[in-house]
């Protein structure tokens, strides 16, 4: 597959932090949507961005948590967004265009990671139907308000992406279920949504990227046991990180999507996955290391999801 998916030497790495990105990048008079902005990764994405001058609308399925966690922060505004409900995805829309402002920087953060099977709307499997298709119905929502800006569009997915492609025969695991298989599976279609929305969007001056924030320990794991991140080696019996050489901290782990979103150093790129804070590499066949999976950014796939998911939501500003 010919692809755009090689490294372009940022100067930046796996230690870089949202700050090291930002460093004399002024985004005063910018606005920044970032879901889930106010937990783990999210959180430190609307500091840093916030930092640097930017507005940030943080619509949260808790708002008054996210009230509290943002207090003392400098213009960030709270809206209530529920990513498994559609109407509540509706709604916040509405209230966000007619504001009249428009977007220039979408940060689709939030997600969940290796859930108990459940299932939300007219039974889709929860983990692909939040972490992809209320964020496609939210960012087709809101294109009246991100076209106008030249915006980027940030798709926040994970080297998860190497456990599963879109199981296109089973998208919504009636037959059986396995939530890293799953959250696979959601990861990928969070690479192929930005895949085919730079497609679409990048004659108008709308580029998308996805990207691997690299493995921190927040939040997102709420769902998993102590007992099973022990097992995986992740933390020992004390709840320690037993490699913390390998895990990021959140100020690195927030770094690439803040790169991805802010950077001139990807002025006229777009519909890559990035991981590191530079573009990745494609995955190597038997090495779990890094780089992207060929059925994460095959354009036919890609825009055969799109197509799905907007019979499925109801929603395409495309159509």
């Amino acid at each position: 597959m010919n692809t755009a998916q090689h490294k372009i030497g940022s100067g930046f790495g796996a230690r870089s932090t949202a700050d090291d990105v930002l460093a004399g990048v002024d985004l005063s008079g910018r606005l920044a949507i970032v879901t889930g902005g106010y937990s783990g990764l999210g959180l430190e994405t609307t500091r840093a961005l916030t930092k640097a001058g930017a507005r940030v609308v943080v619509p949260a399925r808790r708002p008054d948590a996210a009230r509290e966690a943002l207090a003392g922060l400098e213009r960030v505004e709270v809206d209530d967004l529920d990513l498994g409900d559609l109407e509540s995805v509706r709604g916040f829309a509405e209230r966000f265009l007619a504001s009249g402002r428009t977007i220039d920087f979408m940060i689709d953060n939030a997600g969940i990671m290796a859930c108990p099977e459940t299932r939300v709307g007219p039974g889709w499997e929860t983990q692909f139907a939040t972490n992809h298709l209320g964020h496609f119905a939210l960012v087709n929502r809101l294109w009246p308000a991100i076209e106008p800006g030249g915006a980027r569009v940030v798709s926040v997915s994970s080297r998860g992406h190497h456990n599963s492609g879109v199981r296109w025969d089973d998208i919504h695991w009636r037959q059986g279920y396995d939530k890293w298989q799953a959250y696979g599976q959601a990861k990928t279609a969070n690479v192929l949504f930005a895949v085919h929305l730079d497609r679409l969007g990048r004659d108008r001056g709308i580029r998308a990227f996805a990207l691997h924030p690299g493995g921190i320990l927040t939040p997102l794991q709420r769902h998993l046991a102590k007992e099973e991140m022990v097992e995986r080696g992740w933390i020992d019996e004390q709840g320690e990180l037993l490699h913390p050489e390998i895990f990021k901290t959140p100020e690195q782990g927030a770094a690439t999507q803040v790169w991805a979103a802010a950077s001139p150093q990807l002025d006229g790129m777009g519909g890559v996955y990035l991981e590191d804070c530079d573009i990745a590499e494609p995955a190597v066949e038997g090495d779990e290391s890094g780089g992207v999976k060929d059925w994460a950014i095959d354009p036919e796939q890609a825009a055969r999801l799109w197509t799905l998911s907007a019979e499925l939501t109801g929603v395409n500003a495309f159509a």
